[in-house]
This record gives C-alpha cells, structure tokens and sequence, in this order.
C-alpha cells in the first residue's frame, strides 16, 4: 500500500500549547482572570489542591479566550491543513481544558475532534498517551508534541512529529518512536526575554541623573555612585512593569500592527518566564535600593506601585493615562534628587510635567494613528476614540510650548544666578526645545513618528545634534 495512503488511515494527533500555538493557554487564562480580578489570586491555590483539572475548569469557567489573537505556529498550522486536504484525520489533543480547546478547534475548522482536560481528568503526559491508545488503540495514531511530557505520548504512538522541542528533545524522541517531522524551534528564548526587559528604554530612567547634573553636583564620587545606583534600581523596576504591562496587555496587543511583534504577544516568549522575570527584577531593584536613602526606596514603591494602578486601571482612562505617565516620569527625577540628597527644584519638576506630558500624548496619538489608518475604529484597553487624534494633537503642542515657556520663565528668575555666570545664554536652549518639540509633532501629524518618541530620538541623528548644541548652551552659560 502506498506511504500516503497508510497515512491518510491514521489519525494525526495534535498537542495545543507550544505545538499549535505559541504560548500556554493556562498561563494565558490566569492573566485573564488576574486582569478580569486580581482578587482571585487568594483563591488559585484552593482549587490548586482539588487537582490541576478543577483549576483549569474554574478557570476556564470564569474568562473566554480569543481563538483569533492567539499567535500560531504558521508553518506547522499550513503543514497541517495540506495534511487535511490529503485526506488525514486531525484530533487537537491537549492538556488544556476542553472549553478553550473546543473553542479553538471551532475557529480553525480543521479538526475532526478533540480530546482535553475535563471532569477530575487533567490529560497531560502518561494520561494522555493512555487515553490515545485506549481510542486509537496503541501505535496507532501519529502524535505532535513540543516538550519532555509527550516521550510518553511518542511512546504509545506510532509516528512522532516534533515541534518547538530543541535538538535535546528530537534526539530523545528518536529513542522511542519514529520521527517523522521536525519543526525547528524559532527564536532565541533568551532573546527574546532581553528584548521584553526593554534595556533600550533604560534611557528613560538617564533622568535620575538631571537633579545633580542641574545643580552642578556631579563630580564628587558618593554622589555619582548613588546616583548610579538609582539608575539600575529604577532600570530594573522600570522592567519589572514593562513585563506586567506587556502580560496584562497581551490580547490588545495582538490586535496591534507594531505591539504584536513584542514577546509575549508573539509567542517567542513564554508567559510563564514572564511569572519568573518579574518578581526576579522586582526584587533586584528594591536591593539596591536598600543601599540608598530611606526616601529613594519610598518614592521606588510609589514609582511601582503608580505604575501597576495605570497597568490595571489609570491606562483606560482618557487623558489620565498620559498625565500618569508625565508623572511617572517626574518621579524619575524625584528619586534622582532623593538617591543624591540634592534639593529638587520647582522650575525642574514643572519643565518635565508639561514636556513628558507632551510626549506621552505623541505616543497616544501614534498608537491611535495607526489603528485609523488600518481601519479600526478604537484602541483596545484605552478610552480614545479617532475622532480624538485633533484634540491630542493639540493637547500636546501646547503642553510642549508650555514646556518652554517654564524653561523662559526659569531664566528670568533670581535662582538661575547661584548656578549659571551667563544665564542669558540659555535662552538658546529654548529655541532648541521649540524646536525638538515642534519637529516631534510634525513627524507625528504625518505619520512618520515611532509609537515610542524616546525610541524615535534615540535613532534620530537630529536629536542628538541638537542635544551637542544644547550640551554647548549650557557650558557656555555656566
């Protein structure tokens, strides 16, 4: 009998999570539900000690997943549908409860059933290889799998496809069944987990620096260690909240042109390093800060703490959300000042409210932007709408404007003579923010802006020509 045709009588098998798809549905669920209400945190481990099926059911029984936002393996899915037009039988079996499990193999319609976690059974490994057998009897079905767990399922099947699983596993697999396919793994895991951490964004948290740099302060060497130590702890806590934000965030940003390639959202990542990574930064901030003043590590907590409130909640509200980031970012320059015992300054903290204000709201209307441009009429998980793009537009210039108009006033003021021989000569530097503002959202009233402007003026050679020239103003006025 011909290859094809033994083929086509045997039912190919399919594992769901890192087989299928590229992510766990478990792992998934639980963002949901902790994003639907973080109280249920205190009952995960109730039903944890009923069994790992009565976890899932509960689960499962309280959030619905999205079958269309799920990243998909797209090579293994096409070579799964030419195998459905040659006539095999495709039974999605998976550990995963059978309520999102049944809803996924709805939305592909390439399955002919489906086996899954259900009752009192969690069908995972040996449990899963026996109820195969006991329906396709043994050796009788073909299986793909993505991890150590499926040896068993291999094992009792006759043919092994192997997806995601490493060079370590194949070789494995090898051992106990016939392997007929190989799917390599994509990406770089540990990649991927660099580029979640966000250390390009680093850059922000430069700002803990300004208050002795300001002050003229950043010579001697405790304070240049301490504020080298602020540096890190808020780099690592700023990490820590990018993770939670991008996990919380996952399904709206699937639905993103630019926000669906993160980590998470795609898949190169798993959710479930992202449960370890953040506590790990977490903590990691809050031991440095322990080496700075007791004031530092106050305003590191309120940094977390305004940060996971506009995670949760803040971020859905229209305007609020951009003045909590204008204030996250205030509080950058707060800690530096702290971490430093160097006295803030009014004009300082004013500067930066209406100049990150005016930036958050370019990141608005970027993301807003893009979605009228593909067609989208609202921004998930945020409160805008496209007819909002003009008042943004125009809520953000004059926040910039008003920027400078703070810098202008600064210069005018007695204080600036205790620090600078030729104040007068800043008045440069206002031309030069006037201007960088006003490029900025131009750029952006054209589409060519990054949804991120730190990004934009970290790749921009005008920037930081007009940063050297704004460097020069300052020396020269000193």
């Amino acid at each position: 009998m011909p290859e094809n045709a033994v083929d086509a009588s045997i039912p190919l098998c399919v594992d769901l999570d890192g087989t299928l798809i590229r992510t766990d549905i478990l792992a998934e669920s639980l963002l949901l539900l902790i994003k639907k209400n973080p109280l249920y945190i205190f009952k995960l481990p109730f039903w944890l000690l009923k069994g790992k099926a009565y976890l899932k059911a509960e689960i499962a029984s309280r959030i619905s997943i999205k079958p269309e936002t799920l990243p998909y393996n797209t090579p293994f899915l096409d070579w799964l549908r030419l195998k459905k037009k040659e006539g095999r039988r495709l039974w999605l079996c998976t550990a995963t409860h059978e309520i999102p499990a049944n809803a996924i193999a709805d939305y592909l319609q390439i399955f002919d059933g489906v086996v899954a976690t259900s009752g009192a059974r969690n069908l995972s490994g040996a449990a899963k290889a026996k109820e195969l057998a006991e329906k396709f009897s043994e050796r009788g079905f073909d299986y793909c799998g993505n991890e150590a767990k499926d040896l068993d399922v291999w094992q009792a099947g006759r043919g092994a496809i192997v997806v995601n699983g490493g060079a370590g596993l194949e070789k494995r697999a090898r051992k106990v069944a016939q392997v007929t396919e190989v799917f390599p793994r994509e990406g770089s895991i540990g990649r991927a987990a660099v580029k979640a951490i966000r250390p390009q964004q680093w850059v922000k948290n430069a700002l803990v620096l300004v208050p002795v740099g300001a002050a003229h302060t950043l010579t001697g060497f405790p304070t240049l260690l301490g504020a080298i130590t602020a540096f890190f702890a808020f780099s690592f806590c700023a990490s820590s909240v990018y993770l939670i934000n991008d996990l919380l965030d996952i399904e709206a940003d699937r639905l993103h042109p630019q926000k669906s390639k993160r980590p998470f959202a795609s898949g190169d990542l798993p959710v479930a390093a992202g449960f370890a990574l953040v506590p790990a930064l977490f903590i990691l901030a809050f031991c440095l800060a322990a080496f700075l003043p007791g004031y530092f590590l106050l305003v590191l907590a309120g940094y977390f703490i305004l940060s996971t409130v506009y995670t949760f909640l803040l971020k859905r509200i229209p305007i609020l959300d951009a003045l909590c980031l204008a204030v996250l970012y205030m509080l950058r320059i707060v800690a530096g000042a702290v971490a430093t015992n160097v006295p803030l300054s009014f004009w300082l903290l004013l500067f930066s409210v209406f100049f990150f204000l005016s930036l958050a709201l370019v990141k608005r209307y970027v993301e807003l932007d893009a979605l009228r441009r593909s067609g989208k009429n609202n921004m998930p998980g945020r409160g805008y709408q496209p007819e909002d793009l003009m008042l943004l537009e125009v809520f953000g210039i004059v926040s910039g404007y008003l920027s400078v108009l703070v810098l202008a006033l600064y210069i005018n003021s007695p204080n600036i003579t205790i620090l600078y021989r030729h104040p007068k000569v800043i008045w440069g530097l206002c031309l030069v923010i006037l201007y960088w503002i006003s490029r900025v959202w131009l750029r952006t009233h054209r589409g060519k802006m990054h949804d991120d402007p730190v990004v934009f003026a970290l790749k921009d050679k005008s920037s930081y020509l007009l940063g050297f020239i704004s460097l020069l103003i300052l020396l020269a006025a000193v």
